[in-house]
């Protein structure tokens, strides 16, 4: 029993001292380096001056902008809210009335009034509210309206009014600040600033009628500002408010008819009661792919006939509903506002050429370009 108990304890022994061993190795093995670090070289970069003489600009004093308040206390007053009830029809046939809502502005102290043809084209009655509140019906004999330029002069009764002043719009440059007032949602009259974005700008409203000669603005254009006045910073309308391109995501966008383009059509319109052009008396839709393909057209571009005036040029040399003019005086047109725009830039009492298409047969006629009636 004795000599179990020996053996045992030598063997314990000797695992002890193995154990001892490895764990002192491991101990030696761990233990860092006492060993210094050998030293490390400080990075050197050569720095070459670009201009040692060089020092910051001083800033000049850069112009105060100027007051928009002084230039609305001066415009505001010649600035009138039209509202017009139009009769409409439901799709039962049934009369129903519908409301709008533009603006204006005084153009002469005895009541005459500019604004858009769009904002009054159709009304039963048009009322003007004046800055002071005072509220005038329009004698509807007394509107002369013209839809291609969208355009309208109406007069109301009424004696001394603060006419507003007309500027030159082509002394306009891109960057200038502007003023539209106007009801817009006709809620009362109000004014937004802006700057001049861009000039002479072309814009399709419709079929047939395009715009000219347009100013772009920044200033905020709404419903109910068509027909007010974009006025510049000396008070002086140069423009008037008529378009605006509403869509997702486009901001600030808004267009006025410059006063240079509008001036002579409003003289014509007091002066005359509509705008005499060069007349060929024929209604006109632009032929595109489908158009063409719609009514099996010999060309895909020109003017398409709907309507031909009864005694007019185009009705004396027989032109149709369903022809297509391709050309007037040499001069190609692939749509209907082309062709209204080429007829416009003659003369009355001018004889042009004509070149349409009639089925799969080109022809061409020739007629003397008429007085437009009135309206």
């Amino acid at each position: 029993m004795k000599r179990i108990n020996i053996k045992y304890l030598v063997v314990s022994l000797i695992l002890v001292l193995s154990l001892l061993l490895s764990t002192s190795c491991s101990f030696s093995c761990t233990l860092p380096s006492t060993e210094p670090a050998p030293p490390t070289t400080p990075a050197t970069h050569a720095a070459t001056p670009i201009d040692p003489n060089w020092t910051p600009p001083v800033e000049s004093q850069a112009p105060a902008l100027p007051s928009i308040a002084d230039v609305v206390a001066k415009v505001k007053p010649s600035v009138v809210a039209i509202n017009t009830k139009v009769i409409s029809y439901d799709i039962f046939n049934r009369p129903f009335t519908q409301e709008g809502a533009g603006s204006g502005w005084i153009i002469r102290e005895d009541g005459i009034i500019i604004t858009n043809n769009h904002v009054v084209e159709g009304a039963e009655s048009i009322t003007v509210t004046l800055d002071n509140g005072k509220t005038f019906l329009v004698n509807m004999n007394k509107v002369a309206t013209d839809r291609l330029t969208d355009l309208a002069v109406i007069k109301i009764d009424a004696q001394s009014l603060p006419a507003a002043d007309i500027g030159d719009s082509s002394k306009l440059r891109v960057g200038d600040w502007v003023v539209a007032i106007g009801n817009p949602l006709g809620q009362g009259l109000s004014a937004k600033q802006g700057i001049v974005s861009r000039q002479e700008v072309s814009i399709t409203v419709s079929s047939g009628q395009t715009l000219y000669g347009l100013i772009e603005t920044s200033a905020a254009i709404n419903p109910g500002n068509s027909g007010g006045p974009l006025v510049n910073m000396a008070g002086e309308v140069i423009g008037i408010t008529s378009v605006k391109i509403s869509a997702i995501g486009v901001e600030g966008m808004g267009y006025a008819i410059s006063s240079r383009e509008a001036t002579p059509i409003i003289q014509e319109l007091i002066n005359t009661g509509y705008i005499v052009r060069p007349w060929l008396g024929v209604g006109l839709h632009t032929v595109d792919q489908y158009v063409a393909l719609r009514y099996s057209l010999a060309v895909n571009k020109g003017a398409l006939v709907t309507h031909i005036a009864q005694d007019s040029p185009a009705s004396e040399v027989g032109l149709e509903p369903g022809d297509v003019i391709v050309s007037l005086n040499d001069r190609e047109v692939a749509t209907a506002e082309e062709l209204i725009q080429t007829i416009h830039s003659c003369q009355i009492g001018q004889r042009v050429e004509i070149t349409f298409w009639r089925g799969d047969t080109k022809n061409t006629t020739y007629t003397t370009l008429a007085e437009s009636p009135p309206p």
